[in-house]
């Protein structure tokens, strides 16, 4: 084959370059590459912090080239919050999962999100406790098995997976929520345009951007790394429709953002 080597996409600017530690079908990866191409987009890599909290979301400053706070676990909305106050002319973004977000971050989220801060949520649904053992979490899906629901998931004791892009649509501080998915290259680019939109909240309009981001944990799932990107659409996307809720004050349930 003769001809040139065409260049598709080059590394974010705001990504350093080192090796991944996550899991093999972790697509942890893939969604820091997202953010990192927004940041890149709106030019804000050097006047972005990032609030980490615990769980596999811990390690955002191991690929990050940005400044980046570590909050307890589950008040990264609350430290997001302080820091925003505090430098208001920064952009600042929190990374979490649903153990952390859904769970001990419930009250910080609610209301972090009702309030209206000026921060952008980036929240990585694998519907389990990654770091701490696969334990169930409030995504975790009816019948699910985990480390703590060996029988599955019982909805009749433990109620029903949270979804938390609808939930964080009906309050009146919010200026953006949506749920995306990486699964597939088609999700993929229609993941980043709606992760490009939720720090265009923050960016241009100073509102509260939230988007959830549907991924897999093979490891805890106990499945391979196509079986578990598989699942995700077979089993999570159903539950979890994918979608803009909520755009500039417009609850709106666009279910075709996404395929």
């Amino acid at each position: 084959m003769t001809g040139s080597l065409v260049s598709v996409f080059n590394h974010p600017n705001s990504l350093k370059d080192v090796v991944t530690h996550f899991c093999p079908g972790c697509q942890h990866g893939t969604i820091h590459r997202l953010v990192g191409d927004a940041l890149d987009h709106f030019q804000v890599q050097d006047q972005t912090i990032g609030v980490a909290s615990v769980g596999c979301s811990v390690f955002l400053y191991e690929y990050f080239d940005i400044d980046v706070v570590e909050a307890p676990h589950g008040r990264a909305p609350a430290v997001a919050t302080g820091v925003k106050r505090a430098r208001p002319d920064r952009i600042v973004f929190t990374y979490q999962g649903d153990g952390d977000l859904a769970a001990i971050g419930t009250s910080e989220i609610i209301h972090a999100a009702n309030r209206g801060e000026a921060i952008t949520v980036v929240f990585v649904n694998n519907t389990t406790y990654g770091m701490t053992g696969g334990q169930m979490a409030p995504t975790t899906l009816a019948g699910q098995r985990t480390s703590t629901s060996p029988r599955g998931r019982d909805v009749s004791s433990d109620g029903y997976p949270i979804r938390m892009a609808e939930l964080i649509a009906q309050l009146e501080g919010v200026s953006f929520s949506a749920r995306v998915a990486v699964n597939s290259p088609k999700n993929v680019i229609s993941a980043g345009r709606v992760v490009r939109q939720a720090f265009e909240a923050q960016v241009k309009e100073g509102g509260f951007g939230f988007v959830e981001v549907l991924s897999a944990c093979p490891t805890n799932w106990g499945m391979g790394a196509l079986e578990a990107n598989d699942r995700i659409g077979e089993e999570m996307i159903p539950y979890f429709p994918l979608g803009i809720f909520k755009e500039a004050g417009r609850r709106q349930g666009d279910a075709s953002a996404q395929g």
